[in-house]
């Protein structure tokens, strides 16, 4: 069967050749995962879901970016409640659905664009992609990372990366595990074809229920932790006049003042 491409999205591209679905981000340069973007994710989760002969997702950026992360503007305090809304409804989707996910993070994975591939069942990972939770330079805490990323790596290197928010390369998320195999960034397609003629030859029956026993356990911990992350985003830290300045300060291109309340 071709490929189907939907055409009627425009920060993302949905195309259909089952078992499998790609869902490319288009929001160039960076691919910024903004309050449009994750419509667009909803509306294509809709689609997917509604299809049993997809089994396998696919997420991809360009050679350059896989994204960027959530738009900073959308933490604003007009719009930040609607931001993780929006946002950690995309997440929990990926995490509970039962089709199995891969993610194609080349060039730039940051922030939310991290969390995204961090969630996903299978990462490739360029090993010269650029990885990082920066949040903190912000003023602000990724809630996904601080839910899951210790499971993933480990608390102390979960502490290291989210309060320092460094960037690393792809081949460390690899060497940490965080990402399923780090290759060469023009290999990067063929290995995620690989894993797919692979995963294709399995029945999408038995992939769907092993995949909901093996997360049986920490999707729980997972729904409950992510809630309590957020409770704390909204209610303690947007009420900080640091978080608001980190905002405004990336907003305006200057260093922030921090005043530590």
């Amino acid at each position: 069967m071709s490929p189907h491409m939907n055409q009627r999205f425009h920060r993302i591209s949905l195309t259909i050749s089952p078992p499998v679905a790609r869902i490319t981000f288009t929001n160039p340069p960076l691919n910024v995962i903004d309050l449009a973007m994750m419509d667009e994710l909803a509306g294509a989760f809709q689609e997917i879901s509604h299809r049993p002969e997809i089994s396998i997702v696919v997420f991809a950026g360009s050679d350059r970016v896989f994204s960027a992360g959530v738009d900073v503007a959308a933490h604003t305090p007009e719009h930040i409640a609607e931001m993780l809304s929006k946002f950690h409804a995309v997440i929990k989707q990926i995490v509970t659905w039962n089709k199995i996910s891969v993610a194609e993070a080349r060039g730039q994975c940051l922030g939310g664009g991290a969390e995204l591939a961090m969630v996903c069942d299978f990462v490739i990972t360029a090993e010269d992609a650029t990885w990082g939770f920066p949040e903190i330079k912000l003023g602000c805490f990724p809630p996904v990372a601080v839910t899951a990323l210790a499971s993933l790596i480990g608390q102390k290197l979960a502490i290291d990366l989210i309060l320092t928010g460094r960037k690393f390369e792809g081949i460390e998320a690899g060497f940490r595990r965080l990402a399923t195999a780090a290759v060469p960034n023009h290999q990067v397609p063929a290995k995620v074809e690989e894993l797919l003629v692979r995963l294709k030859t399995l029945s999408p029956a038995a992939l769907a229920l092993t995949r909901k026993a093996i997360y049986a356990w920490d999707s729980m911990h997972f729904d409950k932790g992510l809630a309590r992350a957020e409770k704390i985003y909204l209610e303690e830290l947007m009420r900080t006049s640091d978080a608001h300045e980190g905002i405004r300060a990336f907003l305006e291109k200057r260093p922030p003042h921090w005043e530590g309340k």
